[in-house]
């Protein structure tokens, strides 16, 4: 026989006069969050009140009912009702809808109350851009949906920009075929056609992030941060009639401009007015261009000029800005930082001074007569003019002597000095016999400042290399730039080869290096990165080059700088005396290495290295480690571990250095902020933990 299944009763709901009720001391809501009681009121004011409270009736002592009731769960909409009956706009004997729980109900107030504020299901944001939708195309406007729902209308804006995306795109965001990220990624552009293709060409890579959708989408457009934008001015673009696509969802910078032809075509116009203006002032020639190759001067002759000098008022205004500056910098000495607005005055001070001290050069009208300028436009999108060069055949007949003294043997026998004592002068072995020990200075502090050992300074700069090799890989843009700049260096400066195409790439090993470096974060990305690309390629050659030609451009830019990483190399090595490569070849290496590793903004620190005993601080002298410690955390805390015998006090400078991004520096990026700067760490309880003897 089937067992009757037991039924619920649920409370009964009646309408409750609002002087009856009061707040129950039972909510769990303390904190204030999400819209405000002012703003809750203006919503019941205009559309009543949706959700009943739920209410209990208060006992007296007897247990007899008293008929006032408190509220433990809607204590918001309570208060909502409580100031519209301030405000004169609700009658205090107004009926409230409730819902009633029975006295002496097993269920405590408290469970109520948590449960009406945690058993919510957030509003699916497809929903909410759909119920957005609905109110537009039934007249509202945009900021008429904001105020209703007392949001910004830059969210109504956001959400309704979904209507560019396509509806097969929106079924798969429905249905959990991709993130919100991704879908919003996709509403930069209202090609929906393109919208598909590109997430057929994504869906199928193990690359799906939204920066990755975004630069697909605006692959044939171009950036309002752009050069040339900021050079004819974005207003400029617009009035020629040139469209333009925004992103509601991340900041743009300004957006993508659209047609890259009415761009070009206002540059050139502005370029040849400008060139124009530059002839005006008596040269020969002018040639203007977006921007001219490498060492395009280098057939030219050049005029002297000499420095135009400052007016009276000139000399008076540079005396006064640096006397404003003076006076700020005294003013503010002792404090730890200028207030926003005196730092901004700083810089425009600064900026004014520098204009005035970079004085134009003035030409004399004969030799301006045979010579010329060239204009470009500069990275930042201003005029770049460079004036008074010759061409060959209008050059003097008897050409000027040129000193051609030749300093090469001095440069070859000059050590890459840029940072540290990174490579020993005398080409032995660094920190040899070839030092002289001054007789004013003690043996450990001549110990302190020699070079870094050979080996220690291969395993520093093969984490170096890994780490660029990682960065590097990440961004195309700076991977293609090498790739032109070496393979230009080639053709023009060295004999090409004789293959189809003599261009390669050699993994360069690895063979020493510190123990942490495989399990490091470039380690981990450059083999995810690796087997990815694998995992894509086909069998054979043949298929190879059909997939490859078929691959969207980001695509393949992105397997280019994955390829080119692998023969990335910024190893130190000491090279034998008469080898096939020679330590001036070295030197080189490690200055190229150097500017790629700025152009990337390479960071060590954030890219996983940590100065530890057995990487850096068990293997160099005490007073390199004394250096580390006062670079990171101060002179204070260097001193107190001053007296400790070289183990302890590196294990102690592994712990005080965790955390510093403190970087020796043959790992430190020029151009980067100072990493041996890093925050100081007062004297105090973090000191304790050090042996005092």
């Amino acid at each position: 026989m089937a067992t009757a299944i037991p039924k619920i009763s649920l409370s009964s709901s009646r309408d409750i006069p609002f002087n009856r009720l009061v707040l129950s001391q039972f909510n769990v809501r303390r904190v204030k969050s999400g819209l405000s009681i002012e703003e809750l009121a203006r919503d019941i004011e205009r559309r009543g009140l949706l959700q009943s409270l739920n209410v209990r009736p208060v006992l007296d002592d007897t247990g007899t009912e008293t008929g006032t009731y408190e509220v433990p769960a809607g204590g918001r909409r309570f208060r909502a009702l409580e100031l519209l009956v301030k405000q004169k706009k609700l009658a205090k004997t107004a009926p409230v809808p409730c819902v009633v729980r029975e006295a002496g109900s097993a269920i405590l107030a408290e469970d109520d109350s948590l449960a009406e504020n945690v058993q919510r299901l957030a509003l699916h944001p497809l929903d909410q851009f759909r119920a957005f939708r609905d109110m537009l195309e039934k007249g509202m406007s945009e900021e008429e949906i904001a105020a209703a729902f007392f949001v910004a209308p830059t969210v109504v804006k956001q959400r309704l920009r979904l209507m560019t995306v396509s509806d097969k795109l929106l079924d798969i965001y429905e249905q959990d075929g991709m993130k919100l990220e991704q879908l919003m990624a996709f509403s930069i552009s209202d090609d929906h056609a393109r919208q598909e293709q590109v997430w057929d060409i994504v869906s199928q890579s193990h690359n799906r992030e939204p920066y990755v959708i975004r630069r697909m989408l605006t692959e044939k457009t171009v950036r309002a941060s752009d050069r040339r934008v900021r050079f004819v001015g974005l207003d400029a673009y617009l009035a020629a009639g040139g469209p333009i696509m925004r992103d509601l969802f991340e900041v743009d910078d300004g957006g993508w401009l659209q047609d890259p032809a009415v761009l070009d075509r206002l540059v050139m116009e502005k370029l040849h007015a400008a060139a124009e203006d530059i002839r005006a002032e008596g040269w020969k020639w002018v040639e203007a261009a977006l921007s001219f190759p490498w060492g395009h001067t280098r057939q030219f002759a050049e005029i002297d000029g000499t420095e135009v000098p400052l007016t009276e008022d000139e000399t008076a205004r540079l005396e006064a800005l640096r006397a404003e500056q003076e006076t700020i910098e005294a003013e503010y000495a002792q404090a730890d930082e200028y207030p926003d607005e005196v730092d901004a005055r700083l810089g425009e001070i600064e900026s004014a001074i520098l204009a005035l001290e970079e004085r134009p050069l003035a030409f004399d009208p004969a030799d301006m007569a045979r010579a010329g300028a060239f204009i470009s436009l500069d990275s930042d999108g201003t005029l770049q003019v460079e004036r008074g060069f010759v061409l060959p055949e209008d050059m003097p007949a008897e050409p000027e002597e040129i000193d051609n003294a030749d300093n090469s043997d001095e440069y070859e026998h000059s050590a890459y000095d840029g940072r540290d004592e990174r490579i020993a002068d005398d080409g032995g072995d660094a920190g040899g016999e070839g030092n002289t020990i001054s007789p004013d200075v003690d043996p450990e502090e001549e110990d302190g400042i020699k070079p870094l050992p050979d080996r220690l300074l291969t395993e520093l700069t093969a984490w170096r290399t890994l780490a660029l090799r990682d960065a590097f890989a990440s961004n195309p843009h700076i991977a293609l730039t090498e790739l032109l700049h070496t393979l230009v260096r080639d053709v023009y400066w060295q004999t090409p080869g004789a293959d189809c195409l003599e261009a390669y790439v050699r993994e360069i090993p690895l063979p020493v290096h510190s123990p942490d470096m495989p399990g490091s974060v470039p380690a981990h990305a450059l083999r995810q990165r690796n087997e990815g690309w694998k995992h894509d390629l086909p069998e054979d050659e043949d298929a190879l080059w059909r997939w490859i030609d078929g691959l969207d451009d980001t695509s393949r830019m992105a397997l280019l700088a994955h390829c080119l990483s692998f023969g990335i190399n910024a190893l130190y090595e000491r090279m034998p005396s008469y080898g096939a490569v020679s330590q001036r070849s070295v030197i080189e290496r490690l200055k190229r290495a150097d500017r790629l590793a700025t152009a990337l903004s390479l960071d060590l620190g954030e890219a996983g290295w940590q100065p530890t005993v057995e990487n850096y601080l068990g293997r160099v002298t005490k007073a390199r480690i004394l250096q580390a410690v006062r670079e990171a955390r101060g002179d204070e805390v260097a001193g107190r571990i001053a007296h400790l015998k070289k183990p302890d006090m590196a294990r102690e400078a592994e712990r005080l250095l965790d955390g510093s991004g403190w970087l020796p520096e043959v790992l430190r990026t020029v151009g980067l902020a100072d990493q041996a700067q890093v925050e100081t760490v007062r004297s105090g309880g973090d000191m304790e933990a050090i042996a005092a003897e």
